[in-house]
């Protein structure tokens, strides 16, 4: 549930005029699961769809959303080409730890949840 939080400030952030990228990795890659957040949006209230309307909103209105594929796979089973996730695999920007790196080294603010 705290994830939610972050989720919020990146929109919040994109709604204020910020340009933000994000980038998804290892447990965290449960966001861009639709199973994942419906439950999440059923924890919020019974015809909630808050966290899956935050995530689409990363997903369309972000400068940039990196994911690590090789957390996608550990964490949900997913392969590269399954379009499991919201967003098409195409959409993604796929990398590890230099992704990472050249992210936070790259912003002014760096916000993590």
């Amino acid at each position: 549930m705290k994830s939610i939080v972050g989720i919020a400030c990146a929109v919040q952030a994109i709604k204020d005029g910020h340009e933000v990228s994000v980038f998804f990795a290892a447990a965290g890659t449960r966001l861009l699961d639709p199973n994942f957040l419906r439950q999440l949006d059923l924890e919020m209230g019974e015809d909630s769809t808050m966290v899956t309307d935050f995530v689409k909103t990363i997903c369309s209105e972000a400068k940039e959303v990196y994911c690590s594929f090789a957390s996608v796979k550990a964490v949900l089973g997913h392969s590269e080409g399954d379009e499991a996730l919201i967003l098409a695999d195409k959409d993604i920007h796929w990398s590890g730890p230099p992704g990472v790196i050249s992210l936070a080294t790259s912003c002014d603010v760096q916000l993590t949840y």
